[in-house]
Parts: structure tokens; sequence; C-alpha cells
């Protein structure tokens, strides 16, 4: 299909009635720049060789084909086959084989100039960044490699933390133009082949012309495409996903991307740290309650303020009141426009600091906050209260361990704030009611997001808003309705005296 693919686009770029055969295929060819071709007689028999420099490994080229083919005097196609000490070498005639794998680094080799059959031969040159650290879900203990841009890679990652024979890679290719290759892993045996079937499906159901990333293929799979909310976990850490599947998820793989996607999912995951089942459960749990604490906070807190001060001044504690009237005085802007003045500032000082030079970026960041800050409060503009609260509200959003999530956190607290001049504090009860009918209606691979709280899932929660010891995680997760529920037994690990 990649090959067709390939030669259906190579027919419309040029004219139709060109690429009949395989000379004017690399007649066609020759006009790319990287594209080379030359005659050499080392065998005694003339042959030809031809390829993209750009995709083919040169050095490869002259160790493993052409010197052995002048060793062995090489007078034919089947004798490439046979002395050339290079696997997966195909001997074809079909124009759609050889635009399909002359585009993945292989070599052309023919002995006649005229002749469509040719051997073509794998040689592709590997360029990409070796295994780093994880740099966005980095964590002090733990692993410390991170996917790459490599789908080999990546797949050899996972496979090293679980060499079972029950671990299935579905492959296919999506992009007309990009051919980007996609694996899908699950563990047979675990994994709910209804959760493995739509992905496959949706999947499968992607027709565009380039697919450049993993976040591609999430915004085309998830199952509301207009929800600001991720529907499903991407991660960079290998041993994340290896535990996902351990869990009874499926991964989605793809070339040129650092990073996996995991389903079905629930809201409460990107809420959990990797990093949690490292450390002490009490911990884990105490860092989840934050970090929950921490969102709820950074999305409330300010429209609580305008409403307050719009509509609900008589809620203020007398002793705090005198302290915002004082911090007021000189404000000409009402609540709603302070608070907007400020936020925004924060969105702007954020992104500038992630779209410049790390080193500049965080420079920015620093002294741009405290500049803008310190000369909005002394040019009265705003008071020093609230300034203390957005500070506060953006340092929170910071805790959500799934970068997309936090994105998310800071999109909707602009609803909130609307709400809030409009209706006061019932205008934050209502759009919270909005928001949470969202979340009870979305669904994660058709799985409901909200699990295991809605619905109640009593045996799941000891893994949601805390976590309970290891040994109490006897049970694979109910919302993923695994094939093999148990994981282990617990008596098998007390050690009690």
């Amino acid at each position: 299909m990649c090959g067709d693919c390939m030669f259906q686009w190579l027919k419309k770029r040029h004219n139709p009635d060109k690429l009949k055969n395989l000379p004017q295929l690399i007649a066609n060819l020759k006009t790319s720049g990287d594209f080379l071709h030359f005659k050499s007689e080392k065998t005694g028999t003339a042959f030809y060789i031809y390829y993209f420099k750009t995709l083919v490994n040169e050095k490869e080229l002259s160790e493993k084909v052409i010197e052995p083919m002048g060793k062995h005097k090489v007078a034919s196609l089947a004798d490439v086959k046979e002395n050339v000490p290079i696997p997966g070498i195909i001997i074809t005639d079909d124009l759609s084989v050889v635009c399909e794998k002359v585009m993945v680094g292989y070599l052309i080799i023919r002995f006649s100039e005229v002749s469509d059959e040719c051997a073509l031969i794998p040689s592709p040159t590997d360029i990409s960044r070796k295994v780093a650290q994880p740099e966005v879900e980095f964590t002090v203990v733990g692993s410390k490699e991170a996917f790459v841009e490599s789908l080999d890679k990546n797949v050899h990652l996972i496979r090293k933390r679980l060499p079972v024979h029950e671990l299935k890679a579905y492959e296919l290719t999506i992009g007309k133009l990009t051919h980007t290759k996609v694996v899908v892993l699950y563990l047979e045996g675990i994994t709910n082949q209804e959760n493995v079937n739509t992905v496959k499906e949706r999947l499968n159901s992607i027709h565009v012309d380039q697919v450049v990333d993993n976040s591609i293929i999430m915004q085309y799979i998830t199952d509301d495409k207009n929800s600001p909310f991720p529907q499903l976990v991407d991660t960079e850490r290998p041993d994340r996903a290896a535990s996902g599947l351990c869990e009874g998820k499926v991964v989605i793989l793809s070339e040129g991307s650092p990073q996996a996607l995991l389903g079905p999912t629930t809201f409460v995951e990107f809420f959990s740290a990797f990093e949690d089942y490292f450390v002490n459960w009490i911990v884990a749990s105490t860092a989840r309650l934050i970090r929950i604490f921490a969102v709820l906070f950074s999305i409330l807190v300010t429209p609580l303020y305008v409403a307050t001060l719009t509509y609900h001044y008589e809620l203020i504690p007398s002793d705090l009141l005198s302290t915002l009237v004082s911090s007021r005085q000189q404000i000409p802007l009402p609540p709603i426009l302070e608070a907007i003045f400020l936020e925004l500032s924060i969105e702007l000082l954020r992104e500038a600091g992630a779209r410049l030079p790390t080193k500049v970026g965080q420079t920015i960041g620093i002294v741009g906050g405290i500049v803008i800050g310190t000369a909005s409060v002394e040019a009265g503009l705003t008071s020093n209260v609230l300034l203390i609260i957005v500070a506060l509200a953006a340092l929170a959003s910071f805790t959500t361990p799934v970068y997309r999530m936090g994105n998310t956190i800071r999109l909707i607290r602009f609803p909130f704030l609307l709400f809030a001049h409009l209706w006061g504090l019932l205008g934050v009860v209502l759009c919270f009611s909005f928001l949470l009918i969202h979340l009870l209606r979305l669904k994660s691979l058709g799985r409901p997001f909200l699990e295991p709280i809605y619905p109640l899932r009593v045996k799941d929660l000891k893994d949601a808003l805390i976590r309970l010891p290891l040994n109490f995680q006897t049970k694979r997760p109910i919302q993923l309705q695994t094939e093999d529920t148990v994981r282990f037994e617990k008596d098998k690990n007390d050690f009690h005296e």
C-alpha cells in the first residue's frame, strides 16, 4: 500500500504518461539533488547503483556491498542476494515496491540500464539522538531514560522492561505523504481486546497527508475532539509506558515522536506523577492531595476574589475588608479588568519564557514578573493583594505533572472569571456545574473519564486521590476491564514476623 501511494504521488507530480517502467522512474528520481547514481566495473561485469545519499549509510555501502561484490565477482542479481552480507535483499521488477523501498534507505542495483528487474538492498542511515534523561517528567528517583525520535529504539526501551512473549505489536502506516510508522503495543491475555480493537479502528480510520507526531494522532482518535481536556496520557518515560501495559492499557508509538500515548485513562491519572510509586505511600498520597488542592486553588481563587469584591463584600471579615479597601483605594479599574490584566500578563510571561532559549526564557520570566508586578502596583493599575493571589494561582497551576492538563487548567480559569463577574458566587457555582457535566460526559477510548469517582469504583480508589501501600494493589483497575484482573497474591508479599 505504501509503494502504491508513493507511485501514485510520483505520477501526480509528473506527467501521467511517465513512470511506466524502472528507467523512467530513475530518470525522475535523478532530478533530485541528493539522488546519486554511478556505474561500477569492479566485478568484471558492469553494474549500476542508485540511492538517496541522505537516506543511505554510505560507509556500509562501501564495506558491505561494493567490496563483497568485487571480491566474489558478482555478475547477476541472484549473485547479489547470495554474496552481499546484508539480510532482507529483495529482487523485484515491481515499480511500486521500488518506489516504497528507495524512499526508506534501500539501494537499487541493476546490471542493465533498460531492465525493470533490480536488487533492493537495505542500508538506511541512523541519524537520531541518543537516549537521554526525561526533560518534562524528570524525577529524582527512578529511571533516567526517555523516549527518542526513533520508533525502533522506543519499542526496544519497552521490550527490555517487558521481556515476555505476551507483549504484542501491531504495526501500520499513516499519512499519504509522511508514511509515518505507528506501533500499537499491548499485553495479550491482560489487555481487554475491545480496547485494542478500538485503537486499531480509530488509527486505521485516519486518512490524512501528514502525521509528524503522536500529538497529531491523539487529536484524531480522542472521543471528544472539542474538549480542552486531554483524554489520553502522553509520556516520555518508558517505565511509565511499561507500567501502563502491565495495568492493561494500550500504548501507541510513532516514528519521529519522543512520546508514547496511553489509554484508556482517567481524570485522576493526570494528577499522579510516576514518581509517586517510588516513594513511601504516605508521602505519595500527601503529594497527590496537594496537587488536587493546588489545581482547585488555581482555578477558583481569582474568580472568588472578583465575585466577592463585585457582589459579596459583606462576606469578607471586617479586618480583611479594611486591608482590601486600602489596597484598592487608588485602583481605577473594576476587579474583573484588574484580574484579567494580571492573568494575561502572567500568560504572556509564561509563553515568552517557553518560546525563548532556556537561559533567556528563565531570565525573562523572573525579571519580567518582578518588574511588571511592581510597576503595576506602583502605577495603581492593580492591587498588591490581587497580585499575590494571581501569582499563587499561577504557581499552583505548575503542580500538575502532565503538561497538557496544565494547559487546560490555565485555559478554564478565564470562563470562571467571566461567570464570576456576571453573577458572582452563583456564576462560579454555575460554571463549576458546567465543567462537572462536561467531565461526566467525557470518555477515554469509550471508557468513563471520571472513573473511579463516577461511576464509583470503591476498589479503584486505593490508587486514585491517594495511593495506598503497593501490597494493596493486588487487582488491576476495574475501569480497564482486563482479561486477567489479578496482579499478584497479597499473602505472598507479607513479610511480617
